[in-house]
């Protein structure tokens, strides 16, 4: 028997350290080759590091939030053969090469792996953990399963490492097991436990790019309000006559359109502000970012070359860049380079919203949510669709009477329709 060792790869783009934000094994477990080891977080995206033998794991390099260089030891596996770590070498300076090229380009798109053939095969969806043992979960599952009534604990996990995913807890209820059955007096219990979450992975850089935004740029935020009629009406209208063939579209792609249009007249507002060298770069190109809610926390796909898409071909990209962030499989190339994002919560909305901008674009663009009311029309009191848009810019390049014209352009545009596509 002999140990390979695995280093921190090179992902590329001159990084030089990554966090290392979940391990998917744990020593003693058997892995195969090209099963998901760690998640990594760089500035950009999340990246699965795959194993490139078969193997037992008998060491880990380090700990979930911890910061680790490039070239460093991330994890030692027992292998047949000799392995590639030799014992009289100093493991942080003799052990191997990082991993191939070839296994590094693979890493961003590769999927977990099914479990090392020896690993038990999930019985039911009850498990019995210790009382202080914290199971596998996203921050999502986790309030999921508080909202359900469900002791996290009790349910098995069939994500990679036990990971406890939505469908776990959906065959939990299917099997009667959860906390629906419990008297009714137990909802007034006097409740007196804490939970400590360690703010690591996504979480960390979502909260640092936040934090930089607001201390950096000088927001301020517009919101103009939208009669949205017609622009539904010829949305349920295309969707009954192409969405068979063409597929069903939701507002967002109007809205990317209107973002088009109207940055024709705005170029100052599709831009991104350097503040360190004090360079204004304005772009032809509009590349939206899509704000998007994952399990590991908000990401923003960009849709690319939006002013060349027409309304399907942006409804199917935001669908499958969406799909993509959810998944965690979004790729470092499609999470950058945006110019200007649509941030929206759908049906969660609210009335106002105050979005924080994406550095260094100096736009966002928040979507509220729909809802009927009674508006005068021409001296008539009619039900009307209306909705806010609640927008964020940075004072330091946008002026506020220009932010005021741009969103009052995107309404103009969205209240009339046919002008999104008159040349």
């Amino acid at each position: 028997m002999g140990t390979h060792v695995i280093k921190m790869p090179d992902i590329g783009e001159g990084i030089a350290e990554v966090e290392l934000s979940q391990w998917h094994v744990k020593v003693g477990d058997l892995v195969v080759e090209d099963q998901v080891l760690a998640d990594v977080m760089t500035d950009k995206a999340m990246v699965d590091i795959p194993s490139p033998v078969h193997g037992k794991v008998i060491a880990l390099g380090g700990q979930p939030g911890e910061v680790m260089a490039v070239g460093s030891i991330l994890i030692s596996i027992e292998v047949e053969g000799a392995g590639n770590f030799k014992e009289s070498a100093a493991p942080a300076t003799a052990a191997p090469a990082p991993l191939a090229a070839s296994k590094v380009e693979a890493v961003v798109e590769s999927k977990p792996a099914a479990a090392p053939r020896s690993a038990a095969v999930c019985q039911g969806p009850m498990v019995a953990r210790e009382a202080n043992e914290r199971p596998l979960a996203s921050p999502a599952v986790r309030k999921h399963a508080l909202d359900l009534g469900i002791q996290l604990r009790l349910v098995r996990g069939s994500g990679p490492a036990g990971r406890v995913l939505h469908d776990d807890l959906e065959a939990y209820l299917a099997q009667g097991q959860s906390n629906a059955s419990a008297p009714a007096s137990a909802a007034y219990a006097q409740r007196n436990d804490e939970e400590q979450i360690q703010v690591i992975g996504m979480r960390r850089k979502i909260a640092q790019r936040m934090q930089d935004a607001t201390q950096r740029a000088a927001h301020f935020s517009y919101v103009e309000e939208i009669d949205v009629t017609a622009i539904e009406e010829l949305r349920a209208h295309l969707n009954e006559k192409h969405g068979a063939s063409r597929g069903k579209l939701t507002l967002l792609p109007f809205l990317v359109r209107a973002l088009v249009v109207a940055l024709r007249d705005f170029p100052q507002i599709n831009a991104r502000y350097d503040d360190e060298a004090q360079v204004i770069t304005r772009l032809g190109a509009v590349h939206v970012g899509v704000a998007t809610q994952s399990d590991i926390g908000l990401m923003v796909p960009v849709v690319r070359h939006a002013e060349a898409r027409s309304l399907w071909d942006s409804a199917a990209e935001i669908s499958r860049l969406a799909s993509a962030a959810r998944n965690g499989k979004a790729s470092r190339d499609e999470l950058s380079g945006s110019t200007i994002t649509l941030t929206s919560l759908g049906a969660l909305g609210g009335i106002v919203s105050t979005p924080v901008l994406n550095l260094p674009e100096v736009a966002i663009v928040g979507v509220n949510k729909i809802v009927e009311r009674p508006m005068v029309v021409k001296g008539q009191v009619v039900i009307r669709k209306m909705m806010n848009l609640s927008s964020s810019f940075d004072h330091r390049v946008v002026d506020g009477m220009d932010a005021a014209l741009f969103i009052q352009a995107i309404r103009g545009l969205l209240e009339q329709p046919a002008t999104l596509f008159v040349e």
